[in-house]
């Protein structure tokens, strides 16, 4: 055997190889198999985990921005007319929060949290200083006040209500920005603390909120199964809530909307537990998207989180008491804000019914400032962006005994809404770019192998054709010459 017919056989033998090989990992899907085994082992919230730490200390910068409704006709108001208000904003402050007292139970499967939350305002990223702007907006103490007492008698209500205007009070207040989202001193709850001490004198949006936690939380580590990852097990103490008149609105469902279970696919619903929501939300798939090169998938809540029950049945146990609901776009949180009449919605009350907007003038709601979403790498699960945007509402009306409300319409009044932000930082970016990178790359190695083959077998097919044109071809004769 020549050594060209060796060559030939050779590279036959190893073609073959390779692409048999090849091609049966590619058809079982093993390097991948590998790697997702390992991504459900490596992603959990155990203390050896990678992402245990930035879990615990999340590196990306949140930012908190803060709008307000200026309100720009209160007399007319007043009078019955329609409210007219200005968007004044943002007030934007860095949030920080880290995790601490944190413990494992039940042989690591589950860990023990408190999440405080501190905020630093940040002036360069902000419309003006809270401490000097003025804002002009619903008095909402008096109003949480007339409510309480709209079960009482007309007689006490009335002669609480001249005790009131006495101390100059009114249903619009002109507080700075600082006073009304981190508090002040109100002249009602200074009054009602002197008889109840339990009540506080101090009034404010974000009032006792700076460098306080949410709740207790306990999570799932993902230790037994990768789809827990982050679930809430509890939350202060409570596996589920008792605001609401269902069980299903009752449950609490998802994640605190840090981490999610890796592996994620379009087809599912992402849940979400927000505690100051008083309840959990789920996410739909939108859109494919890109952050800093990393490919992700947008989710964001889809119209029927907050539809009416009228169109989606389901919300019907978030109506409180039951079978009193209000409208598309917005729920009434009462029961877990100590019975204030207050409603969140998404700001401009996006994607709520339209007599909410038309009550209101000055409000334009649109997908691309208002929409809530997050931005999900779909391998690990990580968030890559997230923007969470709510507005806080109270309800308007009529409350007999109280002049001031004598001539009102019953109005979902909108007072302000944050804009909460975060993107990956840039560091954490490169690390997950090169961490997919590799993924990819294994992954693929398959492919890899079956490529060499492919090469291969084409260096054999012109190996075999050159081999036989030799033999074909007729030996060479020389040309005699006889002169």
């Amino acid at each position: 055997m020549t050594r060209r017919s060796c060559a030939i056989y050779a590279t036959g033998i190893v073609c073959a190889h390779l692409l048999i090989v090849g091609i049966a990992l590619v058809v079982a899907q093993v390097f991948q198999t590998l790697i997702h085994n390992r991504l459900k082992k490596e992603i959990t919230l155990t203390e050896k985990s990678q992402m245990f730490e930035s879990w615990k200390n999340p590196p990306p910068p949140v930012y908190m921005e803060y709008y307000f409704f200026n309100v720009t006709n209160p007399e007319v108001v007043s009078a019955g007319g329609r409210p007219s208000v200005q968007q004044i904003g943002p007030y934007t402050y860095r949030e920080y929060r880290p995790r601490v007292n944190v413990s494992f139970l039940e042989n690591g499967t589950k860990v023990y949290a408190l999440n405080p939350k501190t905020f630093v305002f940040l002036r360069e990223k902000s419309v003006g200083d809270p401490q000097v702007d003025m804002l002009r907006t619903v008095n909402i103490p008096f109003v949480v006040v007339m409510n309480e007492l709209n079960s009482y008698s007309f007689f006490l209500r009335s002669f609480i209500s001249m005790y009131i205007k006495s101390l100059g009070v009114k249903l619009f207040t002109t507080r700075t920005v600082h006073e009304y989202l981190w508090g002040f001193k109100d002249p009602i709850l200074t009054k009602i603390h002197s008889m109840k001490p339990d009540v506080d004198e101090y009034f404010g949006l974000m009032w006792k909120k700076n460098g306080t936690h949410e709740g207790e939380f306990v999570f799932n580590t993902g230790e037994q199964d990768y789809m827990d990852y982050g679930k809430i097990d509890t939350w202060n103490g409570l596996r589920e809530m008792t605001f609401w008149s269902s069980n299903q609105s009752n449950m609490i469902n998802g994640t605190d909307g840090a981490v999610f279970h890796p592996l994620i696919n379009r087809n599912e619903l992402l849940y979400i537990f927000a505690a100051d929501l008083c309840r959990s939300i789920h996410l739909a798939y939108v859109k494919d998207v890109e952050v800093k090169g990393i490919q992700a998938y947008r989710f964001a809540p889809p119209e029927d989180v907050l539809m009416s029950p009228v169109d989606n049945p389901a919300n019907e146990g978030f109506c409180v008491p039951a079978g009193r609901c209000l409208g598309t776009g917005v729920l009434k949180v009462s029961v877990c804000r100590q019975g204030a009449p207050i409603v969140v919605s998404f700001p401009h009350f996006y994607q709520a019914d339209p007599k909410y907007i038309n009550a209101i003038e000055g409000l334009n709601p649109n997908k691309e400032e208002h929409e809530t979403y997050l931005d999900l790498q779909p391998t690990t699960g990580v968030p890559i962006r997230a923007c969470k945007r709510a507005q806080l509402n109270i309800i308007l009306k009529r409350v007999t005994g109280f002049p001031d409300t004598k001539f009102l319409n019953e109005t979902i009044f909108p007072i302000m809404y944050v804009n909460e932000t975060a993107t990956v930082d840039d560091d954490s970016a490169s690390q997950m770019r090169t961490l997919l990178l590799i993924v990819t790359v294994v992954s693929n190695f398959p492919l890899l192998i079956v490529g060499m083959g492919l090469i291969l077998l084409l260096v054999l097919v012109v190996l075999f054709c050159r081999n036989r044109q030799k033999k074909v071809s007729p030996p060479y004769k020389p040309r005699l010459s006889f002169n």
